[in-house]
């Protein structure tokens, strides 16, 4: 019976020990800070270079060689405009523009 104690009482301790390490590797791995521009902001300056669009898409890309960006996607009538946003200053850092030829017809066959 005390060696089934024992093996109790290690067991917890191992399983106290892996548990905790796995709180201080997440706590030390999950170091990225948020950006300062949110993303409602993002979505304010993008509109403001493009009134009367609505924002079809929006993405947080972070890390790698260039800054962190909000890339926007908005829609103005045949108009599609990408424009990323710099997620530190709130700067536009890009603007394109394509025109949707097609007018938004599907004319693939999709059987």
């Amino acid at each position: 019976m005390q060696i089934t104690k024992k093996f109790i009482v290690v067991g917890a301790g191992i399983v106290a020990l892996v548990a905790g390490g796995g709180v201080a590797f997440a706590a030390t791995t999950s170091t990225a800070a948020a950006p300062k521009v949110t993303a409602e902001q993002a979505m304010e300056i993008a509109h403001k270079q493009v009134a009367g669009a609505w924002v079809s898409e929006i993405d947080y890309q972070n890390g790698g060689t260039r800054p962190d960006v909000w890339e926007v996607e908005l829609t103005k009538g045949t108009e599609r405009h990408e424009l990323d946003v710099d997620a530190a200053t709130g700067k536009v850092t890009k603007h394109q523009t394509d025109k949707d030829d097609d007018h938004g017809r599907d004319d693939h066959d999709d059987d």
